[in-house]
């Protein structure tokens, strides 16, 4: 019955953003792209957090004193669940786009909202579009909005860290935006891979320190997204 009644608020409360998606699109028309930015993202943390109380989880997020007061910022997180974005929009507090599949784009409201949040579209099973993805991500960061990268790709099955790929790593090297690990841990157990099954869950969120690009990782973003691969599964190990 909950996986039932979140679906059916899911859809609604998609048609009930359409006032201010109306809104927000009027103010890029005038190019306000700034106000635009800042009421898509108070839009979707509101929208985030409902999606996720109905679920009935309960989320402790640690270490939000990480955050840096000034980006650019790249949130580099291990991915569990479908909840994982609205964990992020929701209680990560900072304004946030994604890199996400190009299959988004099918949700014609939803994308809608994220184009304004910044959010880049990815499709994987193309090396020229991903390319282009990760150029347009580096311009999103240079121009001082924060991003979020889930490196693994896709969901896990089993809650493990699944191995990071490194491309998506340029967005930092190449933009100077310091990475800030963000540990997820328990969503798995509110939506499983393969299963669309909703049930309450205790989630942990823990913001680790940032990390700040160097010269060194400049020139190999394979060593350091393994180096912040550890740093994740260190942290997922020592909550365990």
């Amino acid at each position: 019955m909950r996986t039932i009644i979140w679906f059916i608020y899911f859809g609604l409360s998609i048609l009930m953003t359409i006032p201010d998606l109306i809104k927000a699109n009027k103010l890029k028309n005038k190019s306000q792209d700034l106000k635009a930015y800042a009421l898509a993202n108070k839009r979707a943390k509101k929208w985030a957090l409902s999606l996720v109380k109905l679920t009935g989880s309960r989320v402790t997020v640690t270490g939000e004193e990480n955050i840096p007061d000034h980006g650019p910022l790249l949130f580099v997180a291990n991915h569990q669940s479908n909840f994982d974005i609205p964990l992020m929009i929701g209680y990560v507090n900072a304004q946030k786009g994604f890199i996400s599949k190009i299959e988004m784009t099918r949700m014609l409201i939803v994308s809608s909202w994220m184009k304004h949040l910044k959010c880049v579209f990815m499709d994987r099973k193309n090396m020229r579009q991903s390319l282009n993805a990760i150029r347009e991500g580096i311009e999103i960061l240079k121009q001082g909005y924060n991003l979020v990268l889930f490196p693994e790709g896709t969901r896990s099955k089993t809650g493990e860290v699944m191995e990071f790929k490194a491309g998506g790593f340029k967005l930092a090297s190449k933009s100077n935006a310091a990475i800030v690990p963000v540990v997820i841990n328990g969503s798995i157990n509110m939506m499983k891979k393969g299963s669309i099954r909703i049930q309450p869950a205790d989630v942990q969120i823990t913001i680790l320190p940032p990390l700040p690009i160097t010269d060194e990782n400049k020139r190999d973003t394979g060593a350091l997204s393994q180096h912040v691969r550890a740093t994740i599964i260190d942290e997922l190990e020592r909550s365990v």
